[in-house]
């Protein structure tokens, strides 16, 4: 079993609700559940954040989400740097 580096750092993030407030902020386009697999494969969830594949043109990335009503929202591309 591996250790997660990011594990604290996201649960701190889902105590003091900022996936609520990024939300609040973000102006960019959301999704609901059927419109983010219409427009995404899902790789992984690693929550407030999931991991993705865009389908019209396969550009892997991530969104984050907050729970109800379960919303996905800030689209961010991989650039491909922490790939090894």
């Amino acid at each position: 079993m591996s250790t997660d580096p990011t594990e604290q750092a996201r649960r701190d993030m889902l105590t003091s609700g900022q996936p609520a407030a990024d939300l609040a902020a973000d102006q960019g386009q959301r999704w609901t559940t059927p419109e983010l697999q219409r427009d995404f494969e899902v790789i992984g969830f690693a929550a407030p954040f999931v991991v993705v594949r865009r389908r019209s043109d396969g550009q892997r990335g991530s969104l984050e989400f907050v729970h109800q009503p379960r919303t996905y929202f800030a689209w961010q591309p991989d650039d491909g740097e922490a790939r090894r």
